[in-house]
């Protein structure tokens, strides 16, 4: 086991336990308020064995981690902690979170959950908070920390930063911009949600599975852990394959796509002007620089697309790179639709081929030449033209899904 240290929201210092082989699938785990790291430790231990790699997390103000001396225990300040944390991974783990924990993984995947996240376990999630609910939380933590004497495991002045009765709006927010596989467990006897409080909650997830665990109240903390650890390792074998999928000759090329689709790319609409004077048009994210001596740059193009009889014969065509705010025009130009323009800012370029407005990049290019390559045909052009947006970000595309640039 090695001890880590990432860096949080405003440079806090956060420390981590670290077990496992880095080469296989990684869990993050985030305990719950009043509390350490110490508690999962059965469960790192068990993920190890089962072959995990496990990331062990205090959070700010809990156990080594630091305690800002500014007292800096607001909600969002945790937040912005993990999605740091998230950041400095080197992999986007399955994440475990009790409590405090679930509610600051829900708020942190409410936005950009797939490029931070593969998955979400929520454990003993409080999903509607009443004054009442909230005082008695707070008291039996007062209470709590009294008992640890000279050395407590979490800074008391938490407990007056955040107002938790604005939780469930986060949490309703944030549900459904959370596409990941979630399984959220509670304990059957558990007074922080009833049964139906927490089936309503799942309902509200787009991937979501319920679990309870009979007989017990708190998961993490019960005798009954043992079972939750069941739950939770069923939950990644079947969410988390420890297995890299592979493909050889004559099996799912299925299997082959995804494997092409890890390669993340840009997206990019090719345009041209058909013999009648119109503009056709197709999304493409085949596309890459040839040369620079001559300028040549090519785009593959399916033979079963509607527009590929155009571009064979097309002698101008241009190359539009797009940007985080195109992506409604991205499925237009990838869909059935057959008019695609006049929903579509654009202008003619110099050698009449669309130029979409607002693009990232544009490349306007002569045909250089063509190659068949299987069910596509690769297309040349020398780049006549070309002009770009520096103070745009790109739309992004990898394994099937669009995403944006997550910088750390």
């Amino acid at each position: 086991m090695a001890i880590t240290q990432f860096t949080g929201f405003a440079g806090v210092r956060l420390e981590a336990d670290v077990t496992g082989s880095p080469d296989d699938p990684s869990v993050l785990l985030i305990h719950g308020g009043g509390q350490s790291r110490a508690v999962w430790n059965e469960a790192a231990n068990a993920l190890v064995q089962a072959g995990r790699h496990v990331i062990n997390l205090d959070l700010r103000g809990h156990g080594t981690s630091e305690w800002p001396a500014d007292g800096r225990y607001d909600f969002q300040a945790y937040v912005q902690d993990l999605r740091a944390v998230l950041a400095q991974m080197g992999s986007r783990p399955v994440i475990v979170a009790a409590t405090l924990g679930g509610w600051i993984a829900m708020v942190a995947l409410g936005q950009d959950a797939a490029t931070l996240a593969s998955g979400l376990v929520l454990v003993d999630l409080p999903t509607q908070v009443t004054p009442e609910a909230s005082h008695a939380i707070s008291e039996k933590l007062r209470a709590q920390i009294a008992k640890q004497g000279e050395a407590p495991v979490w800074d008391i002045r938490l407990l007056d930063a955040f107002d938790v009765s604005g939780m469930p709006a986060l949490l309703a927010e944030a549900a459904p911009n959370i596409p990941l596989p979630v399984l959220f467990v509670r304990g059957a006897l558990s007074e922080l949600a009833s049964r139906d409080e927490a089936q309503a909650f799942v309902g509200a997830l787009a991937n979501a599975e319920f679990a309870e665990v009979e007989g017990t109240d708190m998961l993490v903390l019960d005798d009954r852990t043992q079972v939750f650890i069941g739950v939770l390792l069923d939950f990644l074998e079947r969410k988390q394959q420890r297995a890299a999928p592979e493909f050889r000759i004559g099996s799912d090329p299925r299997t082959l796509r995804d494997a092409m689709g890890c390669f993340a790319t840009g997206i990019t609409i090719v345009t041209a002007i058909d013999s009648n004077g119109q503009p056709i048009g197709l999304t493409a994210n085949s596309f890459t620089s040839v040369s620079l001596d001559p300028p040549l740059l090519l785009v593959c193009v399916a033979n079963t697309s509607s527009s590929a009889a155009i571009l064979r014969e097309a002698s101008h065509f241009a190359v539009n790179l797009l940007q985080i705010g195109q992506q409604l025009t991205s499925n237009r130009f990838a869909g059935k639709i057959e008019d695609r323009f006049p929903n579509t800012p654009w202008e003619p370029g110099e050698n009449g081929a669309p130029v979409l407005t607002g693009s990232l990049g544009t490349f306007e290019c002569s045909r250089d030449a063509l190659h068949e390559a299987g069910d596509h045909f690769i297309l040349i052009g020398r780049v006549e033209k070309a002009r770009f947006e520096p103070r745009r970000d790109p739309l992004l595309y990898f394994r099937g899904k669009y995403r944006r640039l997550h910088l750390a």
